[in-house]
């Protein structure tokens, strides 16, 4: 079942188009990593699928209703966009951000109520970040940050989950971290979550299912032991690399040798292995 699609989506700032024709099935209940070399349109995609961006031509479908025909409030209820530079202001503490989330669900008559309190208290268990509710945002670390704008995105309680690159300005550690519990997300609570990730290794292993995009367009998508292969990276990405199976997990990983081809070598030539 796909509740989020792209038919035919192209979408453009001022006259030139960013995407041409894309489409898209959001996979329910996967993890699905867009990837692709810088200014291919990863973050137009999402910030599209988001409403956030009109598209030129095509449409984005949610529950098989046209977007533009969904109440802002009622697409608030059902997906949540955590862009990539989220701005809080100075001093706001983190319980009050991640109270937030819970805007599109009040009404005029009702205003915070008990089970706010408790979808609240969940999301900042569930991110490990309960001892930090009274803190100012700006006085966590990076990584205790982008768990409190997450936890803001679980209070806001859809089954739809946008991530506009979440790793980063991180350390690998945090990158870690957050990815960790994005996944945890999916596996524990059965959110589908779509994330634009710059590190391919990571979105390896952290999605179900790759979206590779070059120049507005989707040039492959599917499991990533079948989308990451070498000639895949030298044409999207100009990256020449062998891709190896991880030990532990048997996903695969990728081993950059040059950004430009080895003269006389080939994707099966047993000189790539370094």
């Amino acid at each position: 079942m796909t509740r989020l699609q792209a038919r035919g989506l192209t979408v453009g700032y001022g006259e030139a188009p960013v995407l041409h024709k894309v489409d898209l099935d959001v996979r329910d209940g996967r993890v699905t990593a867009i990837v692709g070399p810088n200014g291919c349109g990863k973050s137009t995609l999402l910030r599209t699928l988001a409403r956030l961006l009109k598209p030129v031509s095509g449409e984005v479908r949610l529950d098989d209703r046209p977007l533009p025909g969904i109440s802002t409030k009622e697409v608030a209820r059902r997906l949540a966009l955590l862009p990539q530079t989220p701005i809080a202001p100075d001093g706001l503490l983190v319980r009050d951000l991640v109270g937030r989330g819970r805007h599109p669900h009040q009404r005029w008559f009702r205003q915070w109520s008990p089970e706010d309190e408790q979808v609240v208290e969940e999301a900042l268990a569930l991110t490990d970040i309960t001892e930090l509710r009274d803190r100012p945002i700006d006085a966590l670390s990076g990584g205790q940050r982008q768990r409190a704008w997450i936890a803001m995105t679980l209070a806001q309680d859809t089954e739809l989950v946008l991530l506009d690159e979440p790793t980063t300005y991180l350390d690998l550690a945090h990158q870690v971290e957050v990815l960790d519990l994005i996944s945890r997300l999916n596996a524990e609570r059965g959110r589908t979550v779509v994330m634009v990730l710059h590190d391919l290794n990571l979105a390896a292993r952290y999605s179900d299912h790759m979206v590779v995009m070059k120049e507005g367009v989707v040039v492959t998508e599917g499991a990533p032991a079948e989308v990451l292969t070498s000639t895949m990276l030298a044409e999207v990405f100009g990256l020449h690399a062998d891709i190896l199976a991880d030990p532990r997990t048997g996903l695969p990983v990728i081993v950059p040798i040059s950004s430009t081809p080895v003269p006389g070598t080939s994707e099966g030539d047993p000189t790539h292995a370094r």
